[in-house]
C-alpha cells in the first residue's frame, strides 16, 4: 500500500504538471493573438490585400505579421493550426477532476453538510453541470446572435451566477469553485472544438476549392475567441481557489466567485484597450480594487462553524477503527491542531491553512490520507517542524495509515 500511495502521488503530479503546461500554452497563445488582432495597423493600403499588419521585435529579430479578413488568395502549404493547447487543456483538467474529485469524492467532492449524496449521484451532477454549460452558453449565442455583445456577456453573467449558487449549495465549497472553473473552461474549449476550428476548416475547404470564403465564419470564430479572452483570468483564479480557504470556506463563496468574473472583464478590458490603442482606461484600476476589497471583505465575515456529524462514514470509519488512531489522534492534537482549527492559536494564523481542520477525531480521520502523505511519507507538515513532530511519531503515523490501508479500504 506503501507503492500504491506513492505511485498515486505521482500521477496526480503528472497530470497536475501536464495541465499546467498546456494551460500555459493555450492562455499564452490566446492573449498574443487578441493583442495582435487589437493592434493592427488597419489604415494602410497594403498590396498583398491583408486586413492589417504589425511590426514586432521580440528576441533579437524583427517580425512583420499581417492578417487576412477572410483568408488569402491561395492556401498556404505551411498552414499552423492552434488546437492542441485548448484540447489538451481540458483532457487534463478533467482527467484531474477525476482523479481528485471522483475518485476522492467522499473527501473533496461531497459536503454531507451542504447536501447528501452519494458518490454516483455527485459524479452524475458533475458531469452533467459541465455539458449543460457548453449547451446554455451556445444558445445564448445563437439567441443575441445579432443583439449587442455586452447584452450577450450580461446574459452570460447571470447564467454564472446561477451556476455559483448552484454548486456552492450542492458539493463542498472546495469542489463548488473548482467546478465553476471547469464549468467555464468547458465552454471556452467547446468554442474551440466546435465553433472556431469547424469555422477556420470551412474556409480552408472553401480556399482548396477555389471558392471565395463566407466572412461570417471567421466573424463568429473571432466573437467565440474574444469570449475566451475575458474568461480566462477568472478560470485561473478558480482553479487555484482550493489553495484559499479564503475563498471557498466561506458562506458568501457563491458571490466571491460571481465578483471575479466581473473582476476577470475588468481587468481583460484595460489590456484590451491598451492593445487597440484607445487609450487608458484608468477607471478599470478602481473597479478591480474595489472588486477585491469587496472579495476580501465577504471572506472575512464570521458565521457559526458548522456541526460535526456524529457519525464517520465509508473510509474515514475505517481509518478511526485502525490500531493507532488513538496514539495518532493524540500526536496530530498536540502537533497540528493549534493551526488546523476553526479559530488558529498561532499567532498570525486567522483561519486554517487550506481549510483543513485537525480539532476533532472525526477530522483526523477524514483527512487521514493528507495525513499521512504530509506529516509521515514526508516531512511537509509541520513547516519546518515548527511543532517539533519527533521521528517515532511520524512513523506511528504511518503505521497507522498502512494498517488501515491493508485492510482494503485505500485499494
Amino acid at each position: 500500500m506503501y507503492d500504491f500511495a506513492v505511485i498515486w502521488e505521482w500521477v496526480e503530479f503528472a497530470v497536475r504538471w501536464t495541465h499546467v503546461i498546456t494551460a500555459i500554452a493555450w492562455i499564452g497563445s490566446s492573449f498574443y493573438f487578441i493583442a495582435l488582432d487589437l493592434g493592427l495597423h488597419r489604415d494602410r493600403n497594403l498590396a498583398s490585400g491583408a486586413d492589417g499588419e504589425e511590426w514586432q521585435v521580440h528576441g533579437g529579430g524583427f517580425y512583420h505579421i499581417q492578417k487576412y479578413l477572410v483568408a488569402p488568395a491561395a492556401m498556404p502549404s505551411d498552414l499552423i493550426w492552434f488546437k492542441w493547447e485548448s484540447y489538451m487543456t481540458w483532457l487534463s483538467g478533467f482527467t484531474m477532476l477525476v482523479l481528485v474529485y471522483y475518485l476522492g469524492a467522499e473527501f473533496y467532492l461531497v459536503d454531507p453538510n451542504v447536501m447528501e449524496l452519494q458518490t454516483w449521484q455527485a459524479i452524475a451532477i458533475s458531469m452533467a453541470s459541465l455539458a449543460f454549460g457548453w449547451i446554455a452558453y451556445n444558445t445564448l449565442c445563437k439567441v443575441f446572435v445579432n443583439a449587442n455583445q455586452t447584452v450577450l456577456m450580461v446574459a452570460l453573467f447571470g447564467v454564472l451566477v446561477a451556476m455559483s449558487l448552484f454548486y456552492t449549495h450542492v458539493f463542498s465549497g472546495r469542489a463548488a469553485l473548482l467546478h465553476l472553473g471547469a464549468f467555464t473552461a468547458t465552454i471556452m474549449s467547446a468554442n474551440v472544438f466546435f465553433i472556431i476550428m469547424p469555422n477556420q476548416r470551412i474556409v480552408v475547404a472553401d480556399l482548396q476549392a477555389g471558392r471565395k470564403p463566407d466572412p461570417k465564419y471567421g466573424k463568429i470564430a473571432k466573437q467565440r475567441s474574444t469570449h475566451n479572452n475575458y474568461l480566462t483570468l477568472p478560470v485561473l483564479f478558480l482553479m487555484l481557489s482550493n489553495h484559499y480557504p479564503l475563498a471557498f470556506a466561506t458562506p458568501y463563496n457563491w458571490a466571491i466567485a460571481s465578483l471575479v468574473f466581473l473582476m476577470g472583464v475588468t481587468i481583460r478590458h484595460w489590456f484590451n484597450t491598451q492593445h487597440a490603442r484607445k487609450g487608458a482606461p484608468y477607471w478599470t484600476w478602481a473597479a478591480t480594487a474595489i472588486l477585491m476589497l469587496l472579495i476580501a471583505w465577504l471572506s472575512s465575515i464570521r458565521h457559526e462553524p458548522v456541526t460535526e456529524q456524529a457519525a464517520l462514514k465509508g473510509q474515514a470509519l475505517v481509518y478511526a477503527s485502525a490500531p493507532g488512531f488513538e496514539d495518532v489522534t493524540s500526536i496530530i492534537m498536540g502537533r497540528c491542531s493549534m493551526c488546523h482549527a476553526e479559530e488558529p492559536a498561532w499567532e498570525g494564523l486567522h483561519w486554517a491553512p487550506k481549510g483543513v481542520k485537525l480539532e476533532t477525531p472525526e477530522q483526523i480521520a477524514h483527512e487521514a490520507r493528507r495525513i499521512y502523505v504530509q506529516a509521515g511519507l514526508t516531512h511537509a507538515m509541520p513547516p519546518a517542524n515548527l511543532s517539533y513532530i519527533e521521528p517515532q511519531e511520524r512513523q506511528a503515523i504511518v503505521r497507522w495509515f498502512e494498517g488501515a490501508a491493508a485492510s482494503g479500504t485505500d485499494s
